[in-house]
């Protein structure tokens, strides 16, 4: 694995080196036009490599925004930020726990640096998807160009999917309320010098929605073979497609895009057998279909702690193994059947998990690991305690597709038996021999399903995404969570509807219901620049929230 490393750092320093400002300028150094660059592209196509790589390695990038804030660490941040606003992943108030703010969910207001930190890591990587765009002609036949034109339209996609789903409520029934501001390609200049106003959830996902159909139209033409995962191949584009359905409770169409990513991929889920073991690290693992790639020589692994697995992982050196311990719900564990191979993925009550060898056992004892600590993620190499935090980080799995498909069929035409019986053979076959749910009705399969996904995708940074879209609210009662933030907030159509008529009416940016702590407030740092965003346009703020009882 190291040798892997070290080999793809090497090449995409070498295109980095040689690419990123050939679409910039001439030889002689003089400013080119955007005209002029759409013939250099298509002259020689090498030149957008780097500037689809550099894309890719925004995901990881470190302290980008805030210097010594230990938590700025690319999209991995958020991925931990969404998961600690929710129920299933238990963190610890404590000083060593980087996203406590997220974990009390004090997060969300304008001034919040989390909340800013979350805004322009996504803006980011748009802008550098733009700038790919807007150089690659729409009707290319390159396949390269073709490739590297789906490259830049499936991210900006998938990074505007996650503004949606942050910076409102869910797309069913609000379709009409304020977003997030699109900045595209074809917009930015104006953007930039006008300011631009918050488009509505409908007008956002349209964007999304077309910017995958093109992307899965261009892969699917193509016949350029990514080098490796992180880049977007035709079947994750189709399995974004298909999470974005899911959302829009478009169900026979997440249904059929599931099965065609699931039928056009190579990956394959693991086993029951290789279930039983730490691991979840490295990109080239059978049931990986995108990940983020991070070399040994990275900025955020050679910090030590400033990384996903300093914050995460239990069997390595970081800031989790000493104190911020990373915990499943401890009622959620509590429904995990004894033959459910994935209960070994978190100590039980007594500190023991049937996953663990001696040595990694040992450690977290000697460590005072706490019940229910995660020990579903290995160490890189497998290296108990080891300083090297280079684990790849996963941003889609096949799993996650047979999920979907199983949720989707539930919902949709097929009818709740069909996606009874998707969702029961997937967990008879891949975790649980003794799975056999007894749910009927849609509403029922969708909750079987929920809580597979809550199992399969834990610390994967779906989870919150799955309490905006179901409408669960959050409810940390008998999760094991400390008293502090033993929170209550429900989330009903009718309170989300109330939110947003106010901020329809320019009653934006006053206090609302604790209904508000759900989403984010656009940050400071986009309404003082932007002249089309002011605060009787943003979200409406929230009361404190107070612990409740279990």
């Amino acid at each position: 694995m190291n040798m892997k490393k070290y080999v793809l750092c090497s090449a995409v320093a070498g295109m980095m080196l040689a690419g990123c400002a050939d679409l910039d300028t001439v030889p002689l150094g003089d400013t080119i036009t955007a005209d002029q660059k759409e013939q250099v592209v298509a002259d020689n196509p090498d030149m957008v490599a780097a500037s689809v790589a550099g894309i890719t390695t925004l995901f990881s990038s470190f302290m980008a925004f805030f210097d010594e804030y230990h938590s700025d660490f690319g999209f991995p941040s958020s991925m931990l930020t969404m998961d600690s606003r929710g129920i299933d992943m238990v963190g610890l108030n404590v000083g060593y726990n980087w996203f406590v703010y997220a974990l009390t969910m004090s997060d969300y207001s304008n001034s919040a640096v989390d909340n800013s930190m979350l805004w322009q890591t996504m803006y980011r990587q748009i802008y550098a998807a733009n700038n790919v765009i807007s150089v690659i002609p729409t009707t290319t036949d390159n396949d390269k160009l073709q490739f590297y034109l789906a490259q830049g339209l499936a991210i900006r996609a998938f990074d505007y999917f996650v503004l949606a789903q942050m910076y409102q409520f869910t797309y069913e029934g609000n379709t009409d309320a304020p977003c997030v501001p699109l900045i595209l390609d074809t917009n930015a200049s104006t953007a930039a010098t006008d300011g631009i106003a918050r488009n509505t959830v409908g007008e956002v996902y349209a964007q999304i929605m077309s910017d995958l159909n093109n992307a899965v139209n261009l892969l699917k033409a193509s016949s350029f073979t990514r080098a490796d995962k992180r880049y977007v191949s035709y079947e994750v584009a189709v399995g974004l497609r298909a999470r974005v359905e899911l959302v829009m409770q478009d169900w026979d169409a997440a249904a059929k895009d599931a099965q065609e990513a699931i039928s056009n991929s190579q990956a394959q889920p693991i086993s029951i057998l290789e279930a039983k073991a730490p691991g979840f690290l490295d990109m080239n693992e059978p049931n990986w279909m995108w990940g983020i790639y991070i070399d040994e020589t990275d900025d955020v692994v050679n910090s030590g702690i400033v990384n996903w697995p300093s914050h995460m992982g239990s069997l390595n050196y970081g800031y989790a193994s000493v104190g911020a311990w990373r915990k499943i719900n401890a009622d959620l564990y509590a429904r995990i059947p004894a033959t459910d191979v994935r209960k070994g993925w978190w100590l039980d009550a007594n500190g023991n998990s049937p996953n663990l060898d001696d040595e990694q056992a040992s450690f977290l004892k000697s460590s005072k690991a706490p019940a229910y600590t995660q020990v579903k993620f290995a160490p890189y190499g497998g290296e108990v305690y080891t300083a090297v935090n280079a684990n790849d980080i996963m941003l889609m799995r096949i799993e996650e597709m047979h999920l979907i498909k199983a949720e989707a069929q539930a919902m949709g035409s097929a009818g709740p038996a069909v996606g009874l019986q998707t969702l029961t053979e997937f967990v008879q076959k891949f975790r649980d021999p003794a799975y056999s749910p007894t749910a009927s009705s849609p509403a029922a399969v969708q909750e079987a399903v929920w809580m597979q996904r809550r199992l399969e995708l834990w610390g994967e940074g779906l989870s919150y995404f799955d309490l905006m879209r179901l409408r669960k609210g959050i409810d940390r009662r008998k999760g094991g969570f400390e008293a502090e933030v033993n929170f209550l907030v429900e989330d009903t159509k009718a309170a989300e509807r109330a939110s947003i008529e106010r901020v329809k009416a320019g009653q934006g940016g006053v206090e609302g219901t604790t209904i508000q702590r759900l989403i984010y407030q656009i940050p400071n740092s986009e309404t003082e620049a932007n002249a089309l965003i002011n605060a009787s346009d943003n979200n409406l703020s929230s009361p404190q929230l107070t612990p409740v009882a279990d």
